[in-house]
């Protein structure tokens, strides 16, 4: 369990990029954040492996103040996936993979053994181990970073909007892996987004954020749908335009489930009961 107790961030030009926030990410579970820039997430979730220091209040992990801790030890055991994989250039996949295992100590020959399980793990073909970072596509490359961050097996992982620089097709599947993966792996993931149809698919809790670093509203995507906290985030989930309101039409016999624009939103499944 990660616990952020009246954490604020302050930068030396003023800038209050988090203003004491208080707020529990529950184990194996995901959590979301989500707000537009300026809203203080990513600040938040570095907070958590000390690449950015709260002006105040802690950041404890199972009740472990993680200012006490030795940084890099510290980083070494919690998984960080950031936008574009983050990736050495010029090392190959497998060694993207097991960087981290090396620095451990962990022989060349076992740590590759594990990297190339790894490979299995996120769906990326074992002939890619050799190849380099710019010879990949980019989802395979983000693939390549999720598998670096499992490499130590953390229970703790961090997604700093992984999957905002590649196309929506790939999006789509790297959201499916990873709801794949949690659903077998069970870490605490803690990720960042913009997209708020993202955080709503991805997170069992979703934490909304307004610029200046203060928390609107948190809760189970049903609970924000059902009941947004105040006019922002009924702007910000698309509530206030009808954009949540969704209907069914019949359409030579298929039922298509439409928006409040009249756009196609999917299907209705057989079996599903309409209201």
């Amino acid at each position: 369990m990660i616990e952020f107790d009246r954490v604020a961030k302050r930068f030396p030009d003023g800038t209050e990029a988090v203003r004491e926030i208080t707020l529990t990410v529950p184990s194996r579970r995901t959590t979301v954040l989500v707000g537009s820039s300026g809203s203080g997430k990513t600040t938040l979730l570095r907070m958590v492996n000390r690449m950015v220091e709260p002006s105040s209040g802690q950041v404890r992990i199972d009740d472990e103040d993680v200012a006490t801790l030795n940084p890099v030890t510290l980083r070494r055991r919690i998984g960080y996936v950031l936008q574009g994989g983050g990736l050495l250039p010029h090392r190959r996949v497998l060694d993207n993979i097991v960087t981290v295992l090396r620095l451990n100590g962990v022989r060349r020959r076992s740590a590759e053994e594990r990297g190339l399980e790894l490979m299995d793990t996120v769906g990326l073909d074992r002939a890619l181990a050799r190849r380099y970072p710019g010879q990949l596509s980019g989802g395979q490359q983000q693939r390549v970073g999720v598998a670096r961050a499992l490499a130590v097996d953390p229970n703790i992982l961090l997604m700093d909007e992984p999957f905002g620089a590649v196309d929506p097709i790939v999006r789509t599947d790297l959201q499916n892996e990873l709801l794949r993966l949690q659903s077998t792996l069970d870490k605490t993931v803690l990720f960042v987004t913009h997209d708020i149809e993202e955080a709503f698919i991805l997170g069992d809790q979703v934490v909304i954020l307004k610029p200046g670093g203060v928390i609107a509203q948190q809760g189970t995507p049903a609970e924000i749908l059902a009941d947004p906290a105040d006019d922002f985030v009924a702007t910000f989930i698309g509530a206030e335009r009808g954009q949540r309101a969704l209907r069914v039409e019949d359409h030579n016999g298929t039922q298509v489930v439409v928006d409040g624009r009249g756009r196609p939103a999917g299907v209705l499944a057989e079996g599903v009961p309409r209201q």
